[in-house]
This record gives structure tokens, C-alpha cells and sequence, in this order.
């Protein structure tokens, strides 16, 4: 239950933002003729092979509110197998999220997410499928290495870990964004 509610606030605080920055926009400047020099496309790819075979494909949307602001949607699947002489696992991870961001500083930014996810729960004889939801929040760093383009890594702190959650605090992630 807390959990939904934590959901339901992120939501209406991202709504209300857009809302708010959207009308401060209208007013002080005319929008933009081309929405797509807004958008930008991005995420993580994660490969490792071997006596464990992981693959994590993660792309996100994003568009950009204001210069500084920015929201959008991603999806996640991952790939897990272990294998070796007397034990062999195999298994997949997939989900979707929500995400914000506000630029502080030139290269610095915060971010919040929520994120839930479908996985494979080995906690008794006959493994059964369970979902994960996580509201994790951090910041990052982001080098540009042209003009829409960029290489992204954050810290995130989930602060709903659980028995099920896949990964452990603190999250490191590192991505690339190519806007339009």
C-alpha cells in the first residue's frame, strides 16, 4: 500500500511539474516548431559471458520539459543463466519505468525513478514469477561528447529494496543519451 501511494505522489509531482513548466514556457517564449529537438533516446546495454551469461538491454525515451528538466519512460529486459558441472539456472528479468531528471550544474543532475519488474523467485521447490517495485532516487554525471549526444552515469539508492529486488544498494548504472 505504501508503495502505491509513494507511486501515486511521483506521479501527480511529475504531472503538476510538466503542467507548471509547460505554462512558464508558453509565456516567456514561444514553443519550439520541431517537438523532436526535445527528444532524446538512451539506456543501457550490459553484456558478461561465461560460467554466468548475464545481458541487460534497458532503452528509455526521454523529452526535455525545460533546458533543465526532463522525464520519460523505459523498459528493461535481462538475461541470467548459470551453468557449471553440477548446477545449471537460467532465467529473465523484464519490467518498465518512469523517470525524471533536473540538470543542477552544467555536467550534474538528480534523478528519481520508479520501476517495476517481473522475475523468477527461487524461494521454494518450484520457482514462481513475482513482481518488484522500486522508487529509486540519486544523481549523475553526464559528459556530452556532441550536441546531442552524451554518456551518462548515476548512483541511485532504492528505498524500497526487498527480498526480491535483483540488484543492492547503491545502483550504479552507466548509459549512453542520443537526442535528435
Amino acid at each position: 500500500m505504501k508503495l502505491k501511494i509513494i507511486f501515486f505522489v511521483f506521479v501527480a509531482f511529475l504531472s503538476f511539474s510538466v503542467t507548471a513548466q509547460d505554462s512558464t514556457i508558453t509565456r516567456k517564449h514561444p514553443p519550439k516548431k520541431n517537438i523532436w529537438e526535445k527528444v532524446y533516446f538512451g539506456g543501457n546495454l550490459g553484456l558478461q559471458f561465461g560460467t554466468s551469461t548475464f545481458i541487460d538491454v534497458s532503452p528509455l525515451v526521454g523529452y526535455k520539459i525545460t533546458e533543465n528538466f526532463s522525464a520519460g519512460v523505459g523498459v528493461t529486459f535481462q538475461y541470467f543463466r548459470y551453468k557449471d558441472r553440477l548446477y545449471e539456472l537460467q532465467t529473465n528479468v523484464y519490467g518498465a519505468r518512469v523517470f525524471c531528471r533536473y540538470l543542477f550544474y552544467d555536467n550534474l543532475f538528480g534523478h528519481a525513478e520508479y520501476e517495476y519488474l517481473n522475475l523468477e523467485a527461487f524461494d521454494y521447490i518450484i520457482p514462481r514469477r513475482v513482481d518488484v517495485a522500486s522508487f529509486l532516487v540519486g544523481g549523475g554525471y553526464i559528459q556530452r561528447f556532441g550536441r546531442n549526444s552524451a554518456i551518462v552515469g548515476m548512483l541511485l539508492y532504492n528505498f524500497t529494496e526487498s527480498y526480491y529486488t535483483p540488484y543492492q544498494n547503491p545502483i550504479i548504472r552507466i548509459g549512453v543519451n542520443i537526442g535528435l
